[in-house]
């Protein structure tokens, strides 16, 4: 299965592949540039090079990138709808100069507008980053939310509404996070079968292209994001199970958020919890 890990870019693109291999990820997901900054860093040549090299020798490794957490795409302010506009376009041209096939975003917060207002900006201004590209082969991957705040997304019908309402439904699709899931109100750990049923009568689960595999320290409802090792809060171990033996889910890449502990030992220890429910 495509399981792995969020992996460090610190000191070079080039050196994820190792990393992910020192914690027996064989998938990986990365930020493609500083996410705290909004000056987008690419890549050296020569690190470019050796990336496409050993990008060669990983070729079954599946690669997501995440978008930096400073982008809001539903922002009022018209100084942070720049920034977030111009920092989302250069990931999407990032992406695609390392052939990264999805990038995951949060779909954006309203703040002191409203949740139609917002839905209809978010949707606005994707179109708005994807019509400055002839074509686009990275998908962009919605990220079901916990809805801490005024934050989107943290219901199916919200990722529907931007996905319907896009004049480039083909460039959307859904990041599927079991922990922002949880505390959004689907009860994945009593009604796994419920939630997917509902899933798909409202979006379809074809359109799940990535899974966020993360437990929870906060409950059922509670809208507030707190990831836990797997099996080890509120989900318990169970929904992970049925997730690892769902056929309609094997092909998909599905990613750790979890804690990492000293030297990122705590990935090994949770990739191997998942890999033994399979």
């Amino acid at each position: 299965m495509n399981l792995g890990a969020h992996i460090s870019i610190a000191k070079g693109l080039d050196l994820i592949f190792e990393r992910a291999r020192s914690v027996t990820a064989n998938a990986i997901q990365i930020f493609v540039t500083n996410q705290n900054q909004w000056a987008t860093r690419k890549p050296r040549e020569d690190e470019k090079a050796r990336y496409d090299k050993l990008r060669k020798v990983y070729k079954p490794y599946v690669i997501v990138a995440h978008s930096r957490y400073l982008i809001n795409l539903g922002s009022a302010d018209p100084v942070k709808e720049k920034k977030s506009l111009q920092a989302f376009r250069e990931e999407l041209e990032l992406c695609e100069l390392l052939e990264i096939p999805y990038l995951v975003i949060h779909p954006g917060s309203y703040l002191d507008q409203t949740e139609e207002w917002g839905l209809k900006r978010i949707t606005h201004n994707i179109d708005l980053t994807r019509e400055r590209f002839d074509k686009l082969n990275t998908v962009i991957l919605l990220e079901t939310t916990a809805g801490q705040g005024t934050n989107l997304g943290y219901r199916f019908e919200q990722l529907e509404f931007i996905m319907e309402h896009s004049r480039y439904p083909e460039n959307l699709a859904v990041c599927f996070d079991t922990c922002h899931a949880y505390t959004a109100g689907y009860d994945l750990r009593e009604s796994y079968d419920t939630v997917f049923a509902e899933f798909e009568k409202i979006i379809g689960t074809e359109k799940i292209k990535a899974f966020h595999l993360n437990d929870t320290k906060r409950g059922l409802g509670s809208k507030i994001d707190r990831h836990e090792h797997i099996g080890k809060g509120q989900l318990g171990i169970e929904p992970f199970r049925k997730l690892l033996n769902d056929e309609r889910f094997k092909e998909v890449p599905m990613i750790l958020e979890t804690p990492k502990g000293e030297n990122d030992d705590m990935d090994i220890v949770n990739l191997k919890t998942l890999r033994d429910l399979r």
